[in-house]
């Protein structure tokens, strides 16, 4: 079962499917503004919902970038 940060993190990645999505992108659309910008938050949520979901893994990471599903 999907936490609903995990639920609204792969949302998010749904919307924009084939695009490479910034943690800063993440932070302002699925966090709020509360959210500290250097936190690894992001990095956790996305390792816990790629668990979830399984393999094949969906979500990619681009090294540097962010992630695209």
């Amino acid at each position: 079962m999907l936490s609903a940060r995990e639920y609204a993190l792969l949302g998010y990645l749904i919307r924009n499917a084939g695009q490479v999505v910034t943690r800063t992108m993440l932070l302002e659309h699925v966090w709020d503004e509360h959210a500290d910008p250097f936190t690894n938050t992001v990095r956790v949520t996305v390792m816990n919902l790629r668990r979830k979901l399984g393999r094949p893994p969906l979500i990619e990471t681009v090294v540097g970038v962010g992630y695209r599903l």
